[in-house]
């Protein structure tokens, strides 16, 4: 092999959301960087299950907020095509991808991971395969909340019950979204409170439909905010979108790309009278948003 290959620290997950379970096994590799190896993140473009029974479950992050993780986790991001690769035995995905084709001299993963044909690869066969490569093996902590795993189904579950708080304890951070501000019907400015609209990309997770807490970064600086995820039943919206009132900005943001974080659920979508009752209950939530105090619980400040 070419002396002049980079070697790298691999790192194996699915890694939807990057919550902190994921962490523990992107954390064993990217140490790995005082070793003069790259560290790399090896998942796939699509989830498996798209192509073992046909569905897929709704996506934690993609996009921007994806490669923004993985760039401030300190790893490179390398997306295997799954139907390439789905009818390897386990040796052999071991033996072409990792070693072959991505240089791998040490592995990390976490203590469920499977892979080879219908997962029949395990952290075990894993540890003996790396063994006979001379190839440092380690398998990441299972990392609990609340007495159990963290999964990213568990936050899947959180998230549409829009137990936000609790989906954010799990990742680590709070759950966000970076879609583009698109052109809204101007009835949060005509209440004095103007708002941005965007829009959730295919297959990506909306949140329980309702009003939350939460903050917005423009151009590095953050502002606290109130969200509306739904179809707002007082103006009869058929597509969910996500309406976000920045406390304390005034600025065009049409056509940027601007990152929502959420913090707190607080309450459903109502139905209004009039525009009157709609504004005072507006005022009311940015209340609550400018009184919140947010737990320290986030690896990165917002």
């Amino acid at each position: 092999m070419n002396s002049d290959i980079k070697k790298t620290a691999i790192a194996l997950g699915s890694f939807d959301g990057l919550h902190r379970g994921h962490m523990a096994v992107i954390e064993k590799a990217v140490r790995q960087k005082e070793n003069g190896l790259r560290p790399i993140a090896v998942t796939f473009k699509e989830h498996p299950q798209k192509y073992l029974n046909g569905s897929t479950p709704p996506l934690i992050f993609s996009g921007i907020v994806k490669e923004r993780a993985f760039k401030d986790a300190g790893i490179s991001l390398y997306e295997l095509d799954f139907a390439d690769i789905m009818r390897l035995t386990p040796e052999e995905f071991f033996e072409k991808i990792l070693i072959n084709k991505l240089h791998a001299a040490f592995i990390s993963c976490g203590y469920n991971y499977r892979f080879g044909i219908n997962g029949t690869g395990d952290a075990e066969l894993l540890k003996e395969l790396c063994e006979k490569k001379g190839i440092e093996f380690c398998v990441a902590p299972k990392v609990e909340f609340e007495n159990e795993p963290i999964s990213s189904t568990r936050i899947r579950q959180a998230i549409l019950a829009g137990d936000i708080e609790k989906a954010n304890m799990m990742l680590g951070r709070p759950f966000s979204y970076c879609e583009k501000v698109v052109s809204g019907d101007h009835i949060g400015r005509k209440l004095g409170a103007p708002t941005i609209n965007q829009f959730f990309p295919e297959n990506h997770i909306i949140p329980k439909f309702g009003v939350y807490i939460s903050k917005v970064e423009i151009d590095g600086r953050f502002y606290r905010a109130v969200t509306n995820i739904g179809i707002r039943p007082t103006l009869e919206l058929k597509v969910p979108r996500s309406e976000t009132c920045i406390i304390d900005f005034s600025g065009d943001l049409y056509g940027r790309h601007i990152e929502v974080f959420l913090l707190k659920y607080l309450r459903p979508e109502l139905i209004f009278e009039g525009l009157d009752s709609l504004k005072g209950q507006i005022m009311s939530d940015i209340e609550k948003a400018r009184l919140y105090e947010e737990p320290e619980i986030y690896g990165r400040e917002i």
